[in-house]
């Protein structure tokens, strides 16, 4: 299955990776198949981009039952120098949606 876009252009605002992390960030618990679908990628394409995300120290995982918890570290700065000053925490104070704002379903993750 190819990467999925809904631009016309060949472009978007955001990297997967940030995708990837938002979606974790609105769901600690959520599977690789349930993020994938989300994010409108493979499920291949997820495991590489948590895979780089760990690896970078952004993200840790925790096995719990059958599943995963991920923990993401706010702390962390964005990589790109134009970036240097934000943190994950801020951006992701932009992309999760809070639970006050939310009028359609989110997620539906197991």
């Amino acid at each position: 299955m190819e990467e999925q876009t809904e631009s016309r252009t060949g472009w978007t605002f955001l990297t997967n990776h940030a995708r990837v992390l938002a979606a974790i960030a609105d769901n600690r618990h959520a599977r690789m198949r349930d993020l994938a679908v989300h994010c409108r990628l493979t499920e291949r394409a997820v495991q590489r981009i948590i895979t780089d995300l760990e690896e970078a120290g952004y993200l840790s995982h925790m096995r719990e039952g059958r599943g995963n918890v991920y923990a993401i570290d706010p702390s962390k700065i964005l990589r790109h120098p134009a970036e240097a000053d934000v943190s994950v925490a801020a951006l992701l104070a932009l992309l999760v949606r809070d639970e006050a704002d939310r009028t359609t379903p989110a997620l539906h993750m197991s």
